[in-house]
């Protein structure tokens, strides 16, 4: 799988640490340092989460709670990609949803369950598929024309071609319609860029990162500032986070072994996500997960190996000095690739509808509840409705023989 911040953990990480309030106080700088000391203490976690079993426990979730969270979250993905797809903004279909009856939908539902930030996303789709008339033509036809030719394109080009050309194909051609034209939609803009000689030399190797002082972040007063000084708090509340970020591994690992016959260990995948966050807190990155979309468009590309995600790593790093060609391209075509990759299984969820009894009512139970609320809640749900129904289904299998 890829990994990487998602927009789960960037949210929660902000919510935990109060980030606005945060920054507005103490300013950005120290807030950076802040967001990787907690990244730190997340890897920490995860790792003594392994250690004790909490892996094993995940990974023996029943087969129709993980169907239904690995659809919901693919929802999820959907419902992301939209806004920027169909529209020159996101905003502006953000604004429309909020002045229409969907968005009396959404503050009823949060006004219920204040944690239910996907109901704003099956919101938005909904406002989308129902509204054509409110889509930007020229974004709305730069993501179609995208999308298909990413999910048909492989038919047409030649079999000499790598797999994944029809991203890069796609890609290119929305850039180059983005600086020969004009887009006045959203694009990806201004990427940074390190100092030509900042980053870490290994003889003739250079590597375009720059570490942290790690003794640093460690006396970074986070339990002080944002846990009422209490290191209790801080390692609990890094434990939930880790048990959270973990739920979307599950999701993917589960999906791709369902799918694809790849096999997984969840006490490996922990203690991976655990190493992650180090070093991710390293190099000033805010906690990662594995990452649901990016997921999905490497197995649509094929790049489904360990290989494959140690060189798709590497070519973040090193290519990231050349970026800035990207920094015309629509949002529009990104959205393409990401909706390209999800798009079948959430209109035509197989592994859901192939559930029987009482499997399927607790699959599409977890699906709603993960797509409306958030995947917390929503494996939390799956679980609590598969134990209620055995636990039914149990007493009146005893009923019968007596």
């Amino acid at each position: 799988m890829n990994a990487g911040v998602t927009s789960l953990t960037a949210v929660m990480a902000k919510t935990d640490l109060g980030g606005e309030a945060y920054v507005a106080q103490y300013g950005e700088e120290e807030y950076v340092e802040l967001v990787a000391a907690y990244s730190l203490y997340v890897g920490v976690a995860s790792i003594v989460m392994a250690l004790i079993g909490f892996g094993k426990l995940a990974q023996k979730a029943p087969t129709a709670v993980k169907t239904g969270f690995k659809w919901g979250c693919e929802l999820g993905v959907l419902s992301s990609a939209l806004p920027n797809g169909l529209y020159a903004f996101g905003s502006t279909l953000k604004a429309n949803v909020a002045t229409s009856v969907f968005g009396d939908v959404v503050k009823t539902v949060k006004g219920v369950v204040p944690g239910a930030t996907g109901v704003s996303g099956v919101c938005n789709i909904l406002y989308a598929v129902t509204n054509p008339q409110t889509w930007d033509v020229v974004a709305a036809l730069l993501f179609i024309s995208c999308t298909l030719f990413v999910m048909k394109g492989k038919a047409y080009l030649p079999k000499s071609l790598p797999p994944g050309s029809e991203v890069v194909l796609a890609t290119a051609a929305a850039t180059v319609f983005s600086v020969y034209y004009g887009y006045e939609g959203g694009i990806v803009g201004e990427i940074p860029t390190l100092d030509s000689d900042a980053g870490l030399s290994f003889g003739p190797i250079k590597i375009p990162i720059e570490v942290m002082d790690i003794k640093g972040l460690l006396n970074v007063p986070i339990a002080e500032r944002c846990f009422g000084g209490s290191m209790v708090k801080l390692f609990i509340t890094a434990a939930i986070f880790s048990a959270i970020n973990f739920l979307s591994i599950v999701g993917i690992a589960s999906g791709f072994e369902s799918d694809n016959n790849v096999s997984w260990s969840a006490p490996r995948e922990l203690i991976a996500q655990g190493v992650s966050n180090i070093a991710a807190g390293a190099v000033g990155s805010a906690p990662v997960s594995g990452s649901m979309s990016r997921s999905l468009v490497s197995r649509m590309t094929g790049a489904t190996s360990k290989l494959g995600c140690i060189i798709t790593a590497l070519l973040w790093i090193y290519m990231m000095p050349y970026m800035s060609v990207m920094s015309p391209t629509p949002k529009a075509a990104l959205s393409a690739v990401i909706v390209s990759a999800v798009v079948k299984n959430v209109v035509m969820p197989k592994k859901l509808l192939a559930l029987k009894g009482t499997d399927f009512i607790v699959g599409v139970g977890t699906a709603a509840t993960t797509a409306i609320t958030s995947p917390t809640l929503g494996f939390g749900a799956g679980m609590v409705m598969y134990i209620v129904i055995s636990v039914v289904a149990g007493k009146d299998s005893k009923k019968k023989v007596a």
